[in-house]
């Protein structure tokens, strides 16, 4: 992504972080204030996601799991600590930068697909690349090869409603790389679908990973995507903790 500082420039008096890192969090904390007094919810939560890494972080519903990925995403921001993308401090960037790493730098799968119902399936996954400026034979150009990788491009001048939940979510996957993101954040991106659409999202996700060197950072519940994770994490009490075998 655009930058205003180098790699080791960013946080003056800490060690650089290693050069496969894509993205790392510094002792993120994160808190609400109610009526009812403050909420701790993240309590210094230390993470490194690296090139081609798939991680999955599990924990109880509340736990904090989805604001955790929100604040990775620049969606929400940390009540303190830093997160550096790519060596960036992603929150010493102002809002407008911040958008930009949102569309170019950072993908984004949820459980729910959020497509444009009255756009086909080549539009949804052309529509990152039109908003980031390109011109629109070359978007739709990059959103077919996108749509061809993940085994839909039969299907690209479907519109959703004509599109299995399978085929819909596996749009969502191919919108989300489209821009060649550096990391994807995926919440649930399988809760809303059967066992057997399941494993062969899974089995998309493995294999965009390797190919392309991508990093994911996946929330579920599920056990069997869990398992296959490079590294598998438990968020209880605002703590995040490796899962050994």
């Amino acid at each position: 992504m655009p930058s205003d500082t180098s790699r080791n420039e960013v946080a003056a008096g800490t060690p650089p972080v290693p050069a496969d890192v894509l993205l790392a969090t510094e002792d993120v904390h994160k808190s609400y204030r109610s009526a009812a007094g403050r909420l701790d919810v993240l309590l210094g939560i230390d993470l490194q996601i690296r090139r081609g890494e798939i991680l999955v972080i599990v924990g109880a519903s509340g736990a904090g799991k989805s604001t955790l990925l929100h604040i990775l995403g620049a969606l929400d921001h940390p009540t303190s600590g830093r997160v550096r993308l790519d060596g960036n401090d992603l929150f010493a960037l102002s809002d407008r930068r911040q958008a930009r790493v949102r569309n170019k730098t950072l993908g984004f799968v949820f459980q729910f697909h959020h497509l444009l119902p009255d756009f086909s399936a080549l539009e949804n996954v052309a529509m990152p690349l039109l908003i980031g400026g390109q011109k629109p034979p070359v978007a739709r150009r990059s959103a077919m090869s996108f749509l061809d990788e993940v085994g839909l491009s039969d299907r690209a001048h479907q519109k959703p409603s004509q599109l299995s939940g399978g085929e819909q979510q596996r749009v969502a996957v191919a919108r989300a790389l489209v821009n060649e993101p550096l990391v994807v954040l995926a919440d649930e991106p399988s809760g809303n679908l059967d066992r057997a659409n399941s494993e062969m999202l899974h089995d998309l996700i493995w294999e965009l990973s390797r190919s392309r060197g991508r990093g994911f950072v996946i929330v579920t519940h599920n056990e069997r995507l869990a398992a296959r994770a490079d590294r598998r994490f438990r968020l209880m009490d605002g703590k995040l903790n490796e899962m050994n075998e």
